[in-house]
């Protein structure tokens, strides 16, 4: 090669076990900002955070667990300000329903604002205790509750109720990241055992997962 002739800078390129040390960065952050913040349930006041995309508890990820489609309905819990109900209620078109529950009024007006502001007409909010949801049973293909789960005193009787309200056939998913209320995925997979519900699939680490579940002893038309 010629002397005269510069050589062009070597350029690296981000590894996959790049991109996963920094999705672990930005999750480590994250959960220091959450540890020193985070209460239950959690304060209107601070919902801004509530807008952040977690690591390994993405869109993407929760579509991947959840698998909507159209014509559903599907039950949240603990929507906050409706990160992921903005997001799953178009999936299911006119005539599916997504039913939203949370014990604070103003995150379900926050959600509902920006629902009209989105031209979104398909989601209805519920103000109640997720140990106690005012459904009748098997009213519900789908429940899934995001960071929310631990929040709520007595998890093991959210568990109880989503099942309670779910169809045959019906999958919970489970959304957890560390935080003060983080619930580990062995304790969540026991109290899953102890209410019936049986684990079909997982996405993530064990600091940032979800989890879906079916109810055991009903026929499932899906993984």
């Amino acid at each position: 090669m010629n002397a005269n002739v510069s050589r062009m800078p070597n350029r690296t390129y981000p590894t996959r076990h790049t991109k996963i040390a920094a999705a672990a960065g930005v999750a480590a952050l994250t959960a220091g900002a959450l540890w020193f913040t985070d209460q239950a349930p959690y304060p209107y006041a601070q919902r801004r955070l509530l807008d952040i995309q977690l690591p390994f508890l993405t869109k993407t990820d929760l579509d991947s667990m959840l698998q909507s489609r159209a014509g559903e309905r599907i039950l949240e819990l603990g929507p906050g300000t409706g990160l992921q109900a903005l997001h799953v209620a178009p999936q299911l078109g006119p005539n599916g329903r997504l039913d939203i529950v949370d014990i604070q009024q103003e995150m379900l007006d926050h959600v509902m604002t920006q629902a009209r502001r989105g031209g979104i007409s398909t989601i209805h909010p519920h103000r109640a205790d997720a140990r106690e949801l005012p459904f009748e049973d098997h009213s519900f293909d789908a429940v899934y509750v995001v960071t929310a789960l631990g929040e709520i005193p007595e998890p093991e009787r959210v568990l109880s109720a989503a099942t309670r309200v779910l169809r045959p056939g019906g999958r919970l998913v489970v959304g957890e990241f560390f935080d003060r209320h983080w619930i580990s995925f062995g304790r969540l997979h026991r109290m899953a055992d102890q209410n019936g519900l049986h684990f079909t699939a997982r996405r993530g680490p064990s600091l940032a997962y979800m989890a879906r579940f079916r109810p055991c002893g009903r026929t499932a038309t899906r993984g």
